[in-house]
């Protein structure tokens, strides 16, 4: 007799009573994994739910399972579907939604983090963080485009496109991307590239983490790398509208080796930053600098410095001081040192740049009272020489990214200032910074990739094993 009899003879024998189905045998999972299955009440389990952000704390998932091996994943994909329980995945934990985590099964591939190199490719686990990925490769003279954030997962980041500090130089992380190799909801783990599992690898490189399986390990190509300047100047708030005049104009059409940084914020004071990063000598960075500075005026402060690769990515993740190993937050190394934060965020992608009732509009949301920032950073270059349909990744031809930003969980001035800000910047949004705000999420996210990634996901994943509230 099969499980539709049963349900038959419940249906129509009513004095047999409802039959339920046997709770999810969660003992006999931790016996299949060669990695480790945290449940309520093990010791560790408080630890191992969080996310970056503590926000999202109140969530207690079922299980975590940290994959040691493809295999522990397949495990993981057969027991929620035997079971029919909710599954997350989650590398870096960053989601800016809580999506890494959920009531069902976590899947955390940190643990495989390996990071090896030969021949202009890195081979990079799931899990590995954006330190150690720039710590190990850099010990070759060579890094891959990422992001700055010291802790997050290069899943994550590359699944969703992957901007960063030398994108406009050498692409996102997912147009390096060769081969991905990812466990499907139905348990094979496939390896994807240009000519095997086409249409899942095209996904892979923009359509979002969670969405047709869970990445284990990735191929990239890599650059070499070479001393580089950074650079922080700071104005007077009075030249905050000057500023974003000037920066929208310059900075997307700069040379490819120039990214660039504008911050405007009010957490601690208000405040207007245009930060970067150019891979050349000070000497011609001050050179292009100088038109800026000229339409901008005086700085009140200029920070412009020499530096290696490594320790600029320091810099722009903010650990300049600490080690690689304090790069962390405790418990992902002995002595991590970084610390979790709560906050909200939206994101727009300009592809045009404000108007001056625009540039009026920011700056004025941005004086509101309040904790918050706002980040517009460059794209252009290598980024905008890519087809919008050539990957997943819909917005080649956005001049920036715009980064909304608030202190605690109240969404209220995100959703005033990106409200006033969307006559002049539409609908656009990165999937990288997940809003649970928006309806039209699949056009914000990916354009007219939409109705593509609706096809791989009905053939990787038909029965919608993987279902993220804005998932594909």
């Amino acid at each position: 007799m099969d499980r539709r009899d049963f349900c038959r003879i419940a249906a129509f024998t009513p004095m047999l009573g409802v039959l339920s189905a046997p709770p999810p045998n969660w003992a006999g999972l931790r016996r299949k994994l060669a990695g480790t299955l945290v449940l309520p009440g093990d010791a560790g389990y408080d630890r191992s739910r969080r996310l970056f952000n503590p926000a999202f704390d109140g969530i207690r998932p079922g299980g975590v399972a940290y994959c040691a091996t493809p295999a522990d994943v397949a495990s993981c994909l057969a027991f929620v579907r035997a079971n029919d329980i909710p599954v997350t995945t989650r590398s870096g934990g960053h989601s800016y939604a809580g999506w890494s985590t959920g009531t069902g099964l976590v899947i955390d591939v940190s643990r495989m983090n390996s990071v090896g190199y030969a021949s202009g490719r890195a081979t990079v686990g799931a899990g590995a963080k954006l330190i150690d990925v720039y710590d190990k490769l850099g010990r070759h003279g060579v890094s891959i485009p990422a992001g700055s954030c010291p802790t997050v997962g290069v899943s994550g980041l590359a699944l969703g496109g992957g901007i960063g500090v030398v994108s406009r130089k050498y692409g996102l992380t997912c147009d390096v991307l060769e081969s991905v190799r990812i466990v499907t909801a139905d348990g094979r783990l496939l390896t994807c590239d240009a000519n095997h599992h086409a249409g899942l690898f095209w996904a892979c490189r923009g359509g979002g983490g969670g969405n047709f399986g869970v990445a284990v390990s990735f191929t990239f190509r890599t650059h070499p790398t070479r001393d580089v300047t950074v650079f922080f100047l700071h104005w007077p708030w009075a030249r905050a509208e000057a500023a974003v005049s000037a920066w929208q104009s310059w900075a997307p059409t700069a040379p490819d080796a120039l990214w660039s940084t504008l911050h405007l914020s009010r957490d601690r004071g208000l405040d207007v930053q245009i930060g970067g990063m150019y891979l050349g000598g000070e000497k011609e960075l001050n050179r292009l600098l100088a038109p800026l500075v000229a339409r901008i005026g005086p700085t009140s402060s200029r920070y412009v410095r020499p530096s290696s690769y490594q320790h600029a990515m320091q810099i722009m993740g903010g650990c300049s001081t600490m080690s690689v190993s304090q790069c962390h937050l405790p418990g992902q190394t002995p002595d991590g040192r970084l610390v979790r934060d709560t906050f909200a965020a939206k994101s727009h992608m300009a592809y045009q740049k404000l108007p001056a009732a625009g540039v009026q509009a920011l700056v004025a949301g941005v004086a509101r009272a309040g904790g918050h920032t706002v980040l517009l950073d460059a794209l252009g270059g290598a980024v905008g020489r890519v087809g919008p349909d050539a990957t997943a990744f819909p917005h080649r031809g956005a001049l920036f990214s715009v980064q909304y930003y608030s202190k605690g969980t109240d969404r209220t001035w995100l959703r005033g200032i990106h409200a006033d800000l969307r006559p002049y910047l539409g609908d656009h949004a990165y999937v990288n910074y997940l809003d649970p705000d928006l309806t039209n999420w699949r056009s914000a996210y990916y354009g007219q990739n939409a109705a593509r990634l609706a096809e791989v996901k009905a053939t990787y994943d038909p029965d919608r094993l993987f279902r993220l509230p804005q998932g594909v």
